[in-house]
Parts: structure tokens; sequence; C-alpha cells
């Protein structure tokens, strides 16, 4: 039996990337995971399968988020699957690279709609299915306190923004025994990053060099930290933000 038999996941974001690496470790773990999904139904599917052929339980869950009431709606999909959640990974977001000359107030707007309001409403709407002695986890970034990439300043804003609610919220849901905390990935391997990761062997070799170990991060070293705070090994962690950023900080 794994760590977390008995217990419900809902992972956002998690048809590709951090997101599906979080939501197998935590299938594999023996949690049944609610994979959400915005757009990519076919991409969420394929991470059920991952899970499903893993020995593990999954299930699907499409919901856009930044668009009006889409907590209400993604509660009242899950709510057809499950009585009941034990941990909530806050995965799903949108970056921009802009000037902020360029940037407008519509993709401004969605940024925050999408990588702050959703995780807030998400969080406070289904604080009652949350189970006492439960788990809230937020995918930030080492952005949010590394040396300033203007180019990416609205985008760390909203990262920011996610620490201090997961900060606060521990102090909130803390007498539940609910533990509540956020990881900061740096520079990852997905499809997002790709295309400026992998455009060149110089690009990774850069991107490499910023970690004090020498190499790009995996979905997978993520997925672990993450699989650490939502273990009874994490219950006396909290209101932490935690660097997952291979020593990219330093």
């Amino acid at each position: 039996m794994g760590v977390l038999t008995g217990k419900t996941a809902l992972v956002t974001g998690a048809s590709r990337g951090i997101g599906r690496g979080i939501a197998e470790r935590l299938g594999r773990d023996g949690a049944r995971v609610a994979v959400h999904y915005g757009r990519e139904e076919t991409a969420a599917k394929q991470t059920v399968a991952a899970i499903e052929a893993a020995g593990g339980s999954a299930f699907p869950l499409g919901v856009e988020l930044g668009t009006p009431g889409d907590a209400e709606r993604l509660w009242t999909e899950f709510d057809r699957h499950a009585d009941g959640l034990d941990i909530l990974v806050h995965n799903a977001g949108i970056g921009t690279a802009r000037p902020f000359t360029e940037i407008n107030e519509e993709e401004y707007d969605r940024l925050f709609a999408v990588n702050v309001k959703a995780p807030f409403f998400l969080t406070r709407l289904g604080a009652e299915r949350l189970r006492d002695g439960g788990r809230v986890v937020a995918i930030s970034s080492g952005l949010s306190r590394t040396a300033a990439m203007p180019d990416l300043m609205a985008y760390s804003m909203t990262k920011a923004a996610l620490d201090v609610f997961t900060r606060d919220l521990s102090k909130v849901l803390g007498p539940r025994g609910i533990t509540v905390n956020s990881v900061a990935p740096g520079i990852v391997d997905t499809d997002v990053n790709a295309p400026w990761l992998r455009t060149s062997d110089e690009a990774w070799r850069r991107a490499a060099g910023y970690s004090a170990l020498g190499r790009v991060g995996t979905p997978a070293d993520i997925a672990d930290v993450v699989a650490f705070l939502v273990s009874q090994d994490g219950r006396w962690v909290t209101g932490h933000w935690l660097d997952a950023t291979g020593g990219s900080l330093t």
C-alpha cells in the first residue's frame, strides 16, 4: 500500500508538464487523483491512463480556469466523482514574456485570473470538502524571489501574490491540521519551456548553468518535493516557501 492510499487528490493543470508529473507521482503513492485540465482533454486522459497503467486510480476534470464561475463549476464536477478531498495542488498557471511597455490590461487581468484568483476561490469554496489533516500546495516560481527579469514582471507578480496567499492561508487552515505550502521550481524541461530551452545546445547549457547542480530540472524533481509535503512526513511543515530551483537562487 502506498503512503497516500485512501486519499483523494486534485491537481490543477495536470494534463502535462509539472502538473502531470505531480499527478502521476501522487497516483503511484496510492492517492485517487482528479486530473484537472482546461482545454487539453486528450492530454488529460493520457495522464489518467498513465496513472491507471501504473496501478493507480484517476479521473479527468475539465474546467477552464480564469473564467466567471470557474471554481463553482470545478467543484460541481468534482462532486460527481468524489465525496471529499485530502490534497489540493494548485499547479495550473499561464505565463507571458512581454516588455512592461507592451503588456495590456486584458493580458494582465488574464494572468491574475488564472494564477491568483482561481486558486483563491478554489480553496475558499473547496475548504468544506477538504478533510481535517489535509494538504494544500501551490506551485510558485523562483522568479517571485530571484533577480529581476522585467519581461516576466506580470507573471512574477502573480506568483508573489500566490506566495502571500499560501503563507496566510496556513494560519486560517492550521487549526484543522491542514498544512499549506508553496513550492518554487526553477527552469524545468517541459513543453512550455521547450520553445526557448531546446532552441540550441547553448540555450540548454545556459539554462543548466543557473542551477548549482548543473542541470535543468524535470517534472519529477518537483513532483517528489510535492509528494513529501503532502505525505505524513511533511506534517510539521506549513506556511513555507520551498526553493525547488536546484540551487538557482544561490
